[in-house]
């Protein structure tokens, strides 16, 4: 069975909300919508302290090419555009609406009918998706139109749908795959319009065997579209890890996937582009896990963005007992929150219960040279080295040592004996050297 043949590790997979059907989470009384919640430039408000907004409008226009629209998710009045600290701790400009009825837009199809065919030209398709703010959903929130918009001396030769949801506990995408599996698949032919491509291929990992025959069933109707079925091995869901799985491609250092023919598209932002181009529906809402080892109800929940976490914690029966810590997605690659109070938005995947036993961290010891950390590292990195470095303030020399290559899985910490904090050091040396290299540009 296919996977990446650099590194890998296999966590215990804790997937405590499988099988468990998405909920409606309840609308509270305010939301907060962040005006930044995927990478590029912040949109700008064009709403102020007093509007009447409805369901799906636009609140904040995209402030450059690698930027994202940003829509009213409720219906009601706009209180004030302010900031408000993210699921990151940083502050952040949101809008802030108080919740009046549930009005959606007239243009919005609410209907539960599925369109299948799509007739609208490339430029229209890409337009589309742009207009509706969709962003990566995997974690990384890069604007879904940037990618579907190479370089004219690029082509595509390849679209890859990914669906492997490798973190630890997280359900969202697996369980979206069971309820809108005929979305996913016309979504996947909409994308291959975009990009004027003839294949696409969904990985999935072998972990999800309902959802691979699930989709393998429906995608019998569908020219082109293949199901892959994965071997289990984090961190698959990294696009460079996922292409060399699929098509045995290895994406060059610092290069992006089209480099290799490959454009790579997280299954729920592949749901999100069929209601987009289908449903005239921008993206206002998402698939999100809330679970842990001690959680009450472990569920998937279908929540807007904008609604504050401790609201759907509180419907999923609050913080269990002897929690120590909260993770905002997964606990490989999520962070711990500093508390609930925080708007969900387009990235937010998972909120993961730690309780206290798993949440201490052990004493770093002296590192023994074991060289697990580089075995396991799926980008071929040395990651002992990279901490090393990055004590030091040696940035000249990380950058040289390609710090900027790491997709910061953590599975170097994972493994490490020492219990040394690789991953922590790693992070800051590249955010500090990558301040640097913008800087020089």
């Amino acid at each position: 069975m296919k996977t990446f043949r650099i590194g890998g590790i296999h966590p215990k997979e804790n997937k405590f909300s499988a099988g468990k059907h998405i909920q409606v989470a309840k609308i509270p009384h305010h939301v907060v919508i962040p005006l930044s919640h995927y990478i590029g430039t912040p949109s700008e408000a064009i709403v102020k302290k007093g509007d009447n907004v409805l369901v799906g409008q636009l609140i904040g226009k995209a402030n450059g090419f690698i930027s994202a629209n940003v829509h009213s998710s409720i219906s009601g009045k706009v209180n004030k555009v302010d900031v408000q600290l993210d699921a990151s701790g940083y502050k952040r400009m949101a809008v802030f609406v108080d919740v009046e009825g549930d009005q959606w837009l007239p243009s919005i199809d609410r209907s539960s009918d599925i369109i299948r065919e799509c007739n609208l030209p490339k430029a229209e398709i890409i337009k589309k998706i742009q207009d509706a703010g969709i962003v990566g959903l995997g974690g990384a929130t890069f604007p879904a139109h940037v990618k579907l918009t190479p370089p004219t001396e690029k082509k595509a030769e390849i679209l890859i749908i990914n669906a492997v949801e490798c973190e630890s506990y997280l359900t969202c995408d697996h369980q979206l795959m069971l309820e809108k599996g005929e979305e996913v698949l016309i979504g996947t032919t909409i994308l291959m319009k975009a990009l004027e491509v003839n294949r696409a291929v969904i990985g999935i990992e072998n972990n999800k065997k309902d959802a691979i025959e699930h989709l393998q069933l429906l995608a019998k109707n569908y020219k082109g579209i293949e199901i892959e079925p994965l071997k289990v091995c984090y961190p698959q869901g990294g696009e460079k890890q996922l292409i060399d799985a699929i098509i045995g491609r290895q994406v060059p250092s610092g290069k992006i996937p089209i480099e290799v023919g490959a454009v790579v598209q997280n299954v729920a932002t592949t749901f999100a582009v069929y209601e987009a181009v289908q449903k005239n529906k921008p993206l206002i809402e998402r698939v999100l896990t809330v679970t842990g080892k001690n959680a009450t109800q472990p569920s998937n929940y279908l929540v807007r963005l904008g609604v504050l976490l401790s609201s759907v914690v509180e419907q999923a029966g609050g913080v269990p007992n002897g929690t120590a810590k909260i993770i905002g997605g997964g606990p490989m690659m999520g962070r711990s929150l500093m508390n609930l109070d925080v708007p969900m938005a387009k990235g937010s995947s998972g909120i993961v219960f730690i309780d206290q036993k798993e949440s201490i961290r052990k004493p770093a010891k002296n590192c023994i040279r074991c060289a697990r950390c580089i075995s396991v590292c799926p980008m071929g990195l040395e990651p002992f080295l990279l901490m090393a470095q990055s004590e030091r303030n040696m940035w000249t020399e990380m950058e040289n040592n390609r710090t900027m290559d790491c997709i910061e899985c953590g599975s170097c910490s994972y493994t490490c004996p020492a219990n040394r904090p690789l991953l922590d050091y790693i992070r800051y040396g590249k955010t500090t050297v990558g301040g640097i290299i913008r800087n020089r540009k």
